[in-house]
């Protein structure tokens, strides 16, 4: 039995969320024995142009929508909740401050392999690497490489295997500015939500 629960952290701007998000998500629950996973919309993603975005609210309707019925699964909003641009280790610090379980937790980010390589240009990364066990996916069988400045440097990481996809946001947002379908990409609810809201359409004169 173990003693501390197994909260998994999945962030980032959702825009939309789909299913290679959901897929992975699905990766780390199983794979980590998480108890929790909870999916984290980025309130203002420091590092993505905020034209690019769609309304925070509409960001995590989605997330909801995607998530529903996924057992440990969790939508939370405390980076839609805080002022000022979203940095990982605001968010792990606040959400390790807040944990009341007796036992405690083990806290596992959930990142790309991308994402993995230039970590280092994280705020605080050196404080986020002693707080986290980085879970990093794995496309292709691909072995995940740290930041040249870790060189030596211990942290805590697991891989996670994940088949390999093309799927990305940038296309969806694409084919829904061209109104082109979007459901075997996002799954019908998720799609149904982006038409019903007008979602990545273009004004018109653009």
């Amino acid at each position: 039995m173990r003693a501390a629960r197994r909260i998994g952290l999945f962030g980032g701007s959702f825009n939309p969320p789909h299913l290679a998000h959901l897929a992975l998500a699905r990766v780390a629950r199983d794979a980590l024995q998480l108890d929790e996973l909870r999916w984290i919309p980025a309130g203002d993603p420091w590092q993505k142009p905020a034209s690019e975005l769609a309304p925070a609210k509409d960001r995590a309707a989605m997330v909801s929508l995607l998530i529903e019925g996924e057992p440990g699964f969790v939508l939370d909003r405390i980076e839609l909740e805080r002022v000022g641009p979203s940095y990982s280790i605001d968010t792990v610090r606040a959400l390790q401050a807040r944990e009341t379980s007796p036992s405690g937790a083990e806290w596992f980010l959930i990142i790309g392999q991308d994402q993995y390589r230039r970590i280092d240009t994280w705020r605080d990364a050196a404080q986020l690497r002693v707080l986290v066990c980085f879970a990093v996916a794995a496309r292709g069988g691909e072995s995940p490489r740290p930041p040249d400045a870790w060189a030596g440097q211990i942290h805590h990481r697991v891989v996670l295997p994940l088949a390999r996809t093309d799927l990305s946001a940038t296309e969806i947002r694409q084919r829904a500015a061209a109104g082109q379908p979007v459901s075997p990409l996002v799954g019908e609810a998720v799609a149904r939500y982006i038409e019903q809201h007008r979602l990545y359409r273009v004004p018109p004169g653009l």
